[in-house]
């Protein structure tokens, strides 16, 4: 089990919905996400990117065979897994959960 510590970056409810999404799945494709979360590109792209430079997902640009434009799929990384893990358990010692 992971060290409670609760993780800024992460908290941010969009950022949050989006590791808990790749946490259950493993790699979703960029559209799937942005559909689940119902925001723009840009605003999916900006909470993406935060993750990105923190470490926490990688986005891997693939050709497609639909329609020849490259699909970015996006994963947790192993830093990613474990600051999500981490961030959970210290949510649950707040809710006097653990």
């Amino acid at each position: 089990m992971s060290e409670p510590q609760f993780n800024e970056v992460i908290h941010a409810p969009m950022r949050l919905r989006i590791c808990g999404m790749l946490h259950s799945a493993g790699e979703i494709e960029f559209a799937a996400i942005r559909d689940m979360l119902g925001v723009s590109d840009a605003v999916c792209s900006k909470h993406l990117k935060v993750l990105a430079e923190n470490g926490y997902v990688t986005l891997d640009k693939r050709p497609s065979n639909r329609n020849g434009h490259d699909i970015t799929w996006v994963s947790l990384t192993d830093e990613g897994a474990e600051a999500f893990a981490s961030h959970i358990a210290a949510l649950q010692l707040i809710a006097g959960m653990a």
